[in-house]
């Protein structure tokens, strides 16, 4: 009998990963980092939406704000380096040898920019990107935008 209710349950469990994975919608995660989208901190987590006729940037269920992709002026991508010294300390109170090679280690993060301009309405803000999706994001709007993204001199190593 347990073994039906645990089989029951774990049918249940799959059924549900599936219906959530199903459920994509083809938007990506970016963090806000700061520009001209107003009401919106930096470190605010959003949804874009890049389709053929708009770009929609999503909080939740409200809308921020769209873009007509013919507005955008440019589009930028940059990368910020650092070490992982906080995580290296931390590692090496527990062992020496593992810290300091994790002292070695960096961590990158993933920058996208917009700026736009719609007849006297101009704005631009910078995005950051999860490193699985980056590319799909940079793809995504040179694809509608028909502009080809820029590579900003911003890669810098922080120790």
């Amino acid at each position: 009998m347990r073994t039906k209710i645990l089989a029951l349950l774990l049918c249940f469990a799959i059924i549900q990963v599936s219906s959530v994975i199903a459920k994509d919608d083809g938007g990506y995660n970016v963090m806000y980092d700061g520009g001209s989208l107003p009401g919106l901190k930096a470190g605010k987590k959003l949804r874009m939406y890049i389709e053929a006729s708009q770009i929609r940037i999503m909080d939740g269920q409200t809308l921020v704000t769209t873009l007509v992709p013919s507005t955008v002026q440019e589009i930028s991508y940059g990368q910020d380096v650092h070490r992982r010294i906080g995580a290296a300390i931390g590692l090496a109170v527990v062992s020496l040898g593992v810290g300091a090679l994790m002292a070695l280690t960096k961590s990158k993060k993933h920058y996208v920019g917009l700026t736009w301009a719609a007849g006297d309405a101009k704005g631009g803000f910078a995005m950051q990107c999860d490193k699985n999706d980056y590319r799909g994001v940079l793809a995504g709007l040179e694809g509608v935008t028909g502009k080809k993204a820029v590579n900003s001199d911003a890669m810098t190593v922080k120790n």
